[in-house]
């Protein structure tokens, strides 16, 4: 049965562990990735159209939506994309407006997108009672995105394949982060071009399993021993394309961060902490020394669900 108004969140997420293999033939990467959900989430509220069309906005203000009247609000956004797959995989005739609210970084590295997309399924699978099951968005996220299946499950998760093949981790250890949101994006296929370029001659296995030693940490909370264990291989790539991200990073290790790191393809940089004081102290040393602009989320955090069914 249809509903009138639902409103569905999906949480942005860090790559505690990413490993990267060499380019497939269909240009995707094998990956062996360790995923973080952080309480930094997407929203998507959507209200019914008897008419079938399908119409998005943007909530205005969000301060990661640089340059709104540049935003995408059609065909190409994952949100439509997510809405038209729905419906073409159920048949549902029915229609909704899309009110987009944005918090996690555009083209981050923190999988903004693949988050709004995994709420859109979540919100229209609720608003037109299309019935689908977990699994079942699931399956359809992963046509949109690698990493909407993650987005769709939340929490941690070891991700191998291209990142879509997932094994959840049952963990409520919390660890604490600091975000520096970059005023530019970057884009993830141009970053994985110019690591295969950086990479060219070499000689580079597929990764098949996410260090042991860095679950064990994440699971137990040991802030100090996963510092020493975050790894990303886009790392090189990201700083290639945008070497003031070193300089930055450096800058927040400086201030007492336990490890600073390019979040996915980046640019956006997580900062690993002890505790939400660590966070306080970090940021505010960033903040009045450097003028660093920063946001604090703790991990992990829930996978899409709906907020509100009315």
């Amino acid at each position: 049965m249809a509903k009138q108004r639902v409103i569905a969140t999906a949480p942005g997420k860090i790559n505690c562990y990413f490993r990267v293999g060499p380019p497939r033939e269909d240009g995707y990467h094998e990956v062996a990735s360790l995923y973080v959900a952080v309480s930094l989430l997407e929203q998507i509220e959507a209200t019914l159209r008897e008419d079938g069309e399908l119409q998005l906005s943007l909530e205005p203000g969000s301060p990661v939506v640089a340059d709104p009247e540049n935003f995408p609000l059609g065909q190409s956004n994952l949100v439509w994309k997510a809405a038209e797959l729905l419906r073409e995989h159920t048949g549902c005739t029915l229609g909704a407006n899309l009110h987009i609210t944005k918090r996690v970084p555009i083209a981050g590295g923190m999988g903004g997108g693949s988050a709004d997309a995994a709420a859109a399924l979540v919100a229209c699978n609720e608003l037109w009672g299309t019935g689908l099951d977990r699994e079942e968005l699931g399956r359809l996220g992963a046509r949109l995105g690698a990493d909407v299946p993650f987005a769709l499950m939340g929490g941690a998760a070891i991700g191998l394949g291209i990142g879509d093949k997932l094994a959840p981790l049952l963990t409520r250890a919390k660890t604490q982060w600091v975000l520096i949101p970059a005023s530019f994006g970057l884009s993830t296929p141009r970053v994985y071009s110019m690591l295969d370029r950086l990479r060219a001659g070499q000689s580079v296995e597929v990764p098949q399993e996410v260090d042991p030693q860095v679950i064990k940490a994440l699971m137990e909370s040991d802030s100090e021993a996963l510092s020493q264990l975050l790894v990303n291989d886009l790392t090189q790539a990201s700083l290639a394309l945008a070497p003031e991200l070193g300089t930055v990073r450096d800058l927040a290790e400086g201030a007492g961060a336990l490890r600073a790191m390019v979040s996915g393809s980046g640019p956006t940089l997580a900062l690993l902490v002890r505790d939400a004081d660590h966070a306080e102290q970090v940021m505010t040393q960033l903040g009045d020394e450097v003028g660093v602009a920063t946001m604090m989320v703790s991990a992990p955090a829930p996978g899409a669900h709906v907020e509100l069914s009315e």
